[in-house]
């Protein structure tokens, strides 16, 4: 994949796009038979380099409330992806996150990343949440 209108024309063929901005994908993942979606985001970054990276990312969580040892020490675990926080609508929230540099996207590899940060992220989001499906 050379360009964001590439990836966007890739996920628009096999997932349900909830949002479609200029650089931002918003997409509707099912997991477990039907019965939990998790939302994950696409969006375009450039490196200090130059280089374009796509970030793919879902949300886990409110900050508010939240044990951040116990997502550190889950972050530090990981072999993939990464814990973040940011803010939607004025409210912190803890976010599953990973970029990969256009140089290396394929179609195989953008799928994966979506299941991988979708399931992921469901699963954290189901263990902050007390089994909530929020996201």
């Amino acid at each position: 994949m050379q360009s964001f209108e590439q990836i966007r024309a890739h996920v628009g063929a096999g997932y349900r796009v909830t949002t479609s901005d200029p650089y931002l994908i918003g997409i509707e993942l099912r997991l477990d038979d039907g019965r939990r979606r998790q939302g994950i985001f696409l969006t375009e970054l450039e490196g200090d380099d130059g280089r374009k990276y796509l970030r793919v990312s879902t949300s886990i969580a409110p900050m508010t409330g939240l044990d951040a040892r116990r997502a550190l020490q889950f972050n530090w675990q990981q072999r993939m992806g990464y814990l973040a926080q940011s803010e939607l609508d004025g409210v912190p929230y803890l976010h599953l996150c990973e970029n990969c540099p256009y140089d290396v996207l394929d179609a195989g590899e953008i799928d994966r990343l979506v299941i991988e940060i979708g399931g992921l992220g469901d699963t954290l989001e189901r263990a902050f949440s007390a089994g909530g499906d929020l996201f």
